[in-house]
């Protein structure tokens, strides 16, 4: 859950951006060391099988940052010992679903559903249009792909849909950076 929590968006780099966007975002962080508040409507823990499911109104805090959905699986890995119901397994990969937004410092970014896989640290934000933003600055493609260890990130845009051209957007303010 660190990983989701560490997403930064800074959009001041000016490369050419075509079908398929790569960037360094710098921001990108785990904040392993910081306690995570998860809040929802109903939480189901499958112990059998290592998975806990959170629904409705999804919340989840660690820090500055916020991250909210409609669901979230939490898939834990086998035979380490902890329980998911109290929480003390160690986490192998996370999903969310239903309208994710996540949130970090001036940062913010949407989608229809993310993936987090806790091994390799690479995050993928996708959807019918995935929105990323810091003040007037946006990015907007199909499928935000980041390596959390690296801070590399790709964007795709959408091959879909009678109002697709299969590009990603950039829109960039001047002089956005230094307020």
């Amino acid at each position: 859950m660190a990983a989701l929590a560490g997403l930064g968006l800074a959009l001041g780099a000016t490369g050419a951006f075509a079908q398929d966007s790569q960037s360094r975002l710098s921001g990108l962080k785990l904040s392993g060391d910081q306690p995570i508040q998860i809040e929802s409507d109903k939480l189901e823990v499958r112990e059998a099988e290592n998975l806990a499911i959170f629904t409705g109104n999804v919340s989840v805090t660690q820090g500055p940052t916020v991250m909210k959905s409609g669901k979230m699986i939490v898939y834990y890995l086998k035979d380490q010992g902890g329980s998911a119901a109290t929480g003390s397994a160690n986490i192998d990969r996370l999903e969310v679903d239903d309208k994710v937004y996540v949130k970090s410092d001036k940062q913010v970014a949407t989608g229809d559903r993310g993936t987090f896989d806790m091994k390799t640290e690479v995050l993928v934000l996708s959807g019918n249009e995935v929105v990323l933003s810091e003040g007037d600055n946006v990015l907007v493609g199909c499928k935000l792909t980041v390596q959390m260890k690296t801070g590399l990130a790709q964007v795709d845009g959408c091959s879909k849909g009678a109002n697709n051209n299969g590009r990603v957007m950039m829109s960039i303010t001047p002089g956005s950076q230094k307020r």
